[in-house]
């Protein structure tokens, strides 16, 4: 029986199973002459590139996003955007017109 491969490629979705090493770890999230996403050392699917510019900058974004967030958490705040800051959590009339 022959062996499978342990990377290859799935409908264009790059996988790699072979054990990693510190070396391969540590290239593949540093390639200086590549985009954004690169290929990951294990698993399945693409990482950022941390060489490039632009993941550096989407690392910002989320953790801003995740500090705004957890920050409304700890206020109490439930994120509806009311005016007041205060949920209204009482019933709610609704009046149809059959007209």
């Amino acid at each position: 029986m022959a062996d499978k491969p342990s990377s290859g490629e799935i409908l264009g979705i790059p996988y790699n199973f072979e054990r990693p090493s510190l070396g391969r770890l540590l290239s593949s999230y540093w390639q200086p002459g590549k985009g954004m996403l690169v290929e990951k050392p294990f698993g399945i699917g693409y990482t950022l590139n941390l060489a490039n510019w632009r993941s550096w900058v989407v690392l910002a974004v989320a953790g801003g996003l995740y500090y705004q967030q957890t920050q409304s958490a700890a206020a109490g705040g439930d994120g509806d955007g009311g005016l007041d800051g205060e949920a209204d959590d009482g019933p709610v009339e609704v009046i149809v017109d059959d007209d």
